[in-house]
């Protein structure tokens, strides 16, 4: 039989708290960045980590989530109510947090180049790091990190994901270059272009005069996000290849 609300005792289980963790990613000046934070108390004081922080009694998940990521870095409240956050997994080995028992929700998520960041609440700074040079961080965080980063990686291959990493119009140089600097790989030229151009919904063409990108060719055509959220064909990376 089971127990009534009344013969339950929550004392007898130990008490433990539930944080949001946050693994943020851009690129820029073609290399893959997360968003970081210095931790400004202990544990780990002067660490670095990704952002994050514990879940209030009135809060989800979720809403922690975007809370600490705007107190954290300085970002806007408009750019992170924007953000698709993807929920990650949950971390809950017993000795993940030195301060008692902490299991994590975590999430990633991808922005367009932006400002620097700079810290708030328990953050003593924040900054874009690159993602090679982000180890080692504080607490259990090169894990989740390193998580996140094969999601992505992944999830590249059969969503239209990487249009987040991209300004509201972009040209397929730039798209190109999202799927080689998280992949770290090089892609054929006409190939990608082929493969994105014939991928329903994947982008769509801007009307107006193209842009120039720097280089000594025409200018280039710009595109936006298309409509669909899946990629039939998938865009598979190079045999043999991972980032």
């Amino acid at each position: 039989m089971r127990p009534t609300t009344q013969e339950y005792d929550p004392r007898a289980f130990p008490p433990f708290a539930v944080t949001v963790d946050l693994a943020i990613f851009t690129v820029r000046a073609s290399r893959l960045h997360v968003l970081l934070v210095q931790r400004g108390e202990e544990p780990y004081r002067g660490g670095w980590a990704l952002p994050g922080g514990f879940v209030r009694p009135e809060e989800s998940a979720g809403l922690a989530a975007r809370r600490e990521l705007s107190e954290e870095t300085g970002l806007s409240h408009r750019t992170v109510q924007g953000l698709h956050l993807e929920q990650l997994r949950t971390y809950s080995e017993p000795d993940r947090d030195p301060r008692m028992r902490v299991v994590s929700v975590a999430y990633t998520a991808l922005l367009p180049d932006l400002p620097e960041p700079r810290g708030g609440g328990d953050a003593a700074l924040a900054r874009w790091t690159p993602r090679e040079a982000a180890a080692p961080l504080a607490f259990d965080h090169d894990r989740i990190l390193a998580d996140a980063h094969d999601r992505v990686s992944s999830k590249l291959e059969y969503t239209c994901l990487a249009t987040g990493f991209c300004p509201a119009e972009f040209t397929l140089g730039e798209l190109q270059q999202v799927y080689e600097t998280v992949w770290g790989v090089e892609l054929d030229r006409p190939n990608f272009r082929r493969k994105v151009l014939a991928t329903p919904g994947f982008v769509e063409a801007v009307e107006g005069p193209p842009r120039r990108t720097g280089g000594r060719g025409k200018p280039a055509a710009l595109y936006r996000a298309g409509a669909a959220a899946t990629l039939h064909p998938p865009l598979l990376r190079p045999e043999g290849r991972q980032p």
